[in-house]
C-alpha cells in the first residue's frame, strides 16, 4: 500500500499504467467482455465495478488532450434495447478528473474488439452493466 493510491489499483495495474506511453490504450472490460482472449496483457480486477475503477485510474492517468475523443465506448448493437446509464456515471467521473465535457467516441462492437486486441492492456472487471466496456487513450504527464 502507498499513500494517495486507491486500494483498487493493484501493483500489476500500477505497473502497466506506468509503462504505458502517450497514445497507448487500455481497455476496462465489463464482466461479459472476452478479456482473456483479446488481451496482450491481462489484469484481473474481478469484484470491482468500472465507475470506481475508472475514478481511481483517472486520479493517476492523463487522458490524451491531442485527440478529439480520448475515451471509446462500445456502441449498442442496432436493435438492442439496452439502456446505458453507466455512461452517465463515466461522464461524471471524467468531468471531475479530466475536465472533459464530450470525451466519448462510440465504436461498433466488432471494431471495438479489434481495437481491444491492439490495446496495451485489458482490465477484466466484475462490472455487471451491459455495454460498460471503455477504452482510455493515455495522454502526457506534464511537469
Amino acid at each position: 500500500m502507498l499513500y494517495g493510491i486507491s486500494p483498487l489499483i493493484s501493483p500489476e495495474l500500477l505497473k502497466v499504467l506506468m509503462e504505458m506511453g502517450h497514445g497507448d490504450e487500455i481497455v476496462i472490460g465489463d464482466g461479459n467482455f472476452p478479456a482473456a482472449s483479446h488481451a496482450q496483457r491481462l489484469i484481473r480486477c474481478d469484484g470491482h465495478g468500472i465507475p470506481e475503477l475508472l475514478d481511481a485510474i483517472l486520479r493517476l492517468f492523463p487522458l490524451d488532450p491531442y485527440v478529439e475523443k480520448p475515451v471509446a465506448l462500445m456502441q449498442v448493437v442496432p436493435g438492442d434495447t439496452v439502456e446505458t446509464p453507466i455512461w452517465n456515471e463515466y461522464l461524471a467521473v471524467i468531468r471531475e478528473r479530466a475536465g472533459l465535457e464530450a470525451p466519448f467516441e462510440e465504436v461498433e462492437r466488432f471494431a471495438f474488439y479489434e481495437r481491444a486486441k491492439k490495446a496495451y492492456a485489458v482490465v477484466a472487471t466484475g462490472e455487471s452493466a451491459l455495454y460498460a466496456n471503455v477504452i482510455l487513450k493515455k495522454g502526457v504527464v506534464k511537469p
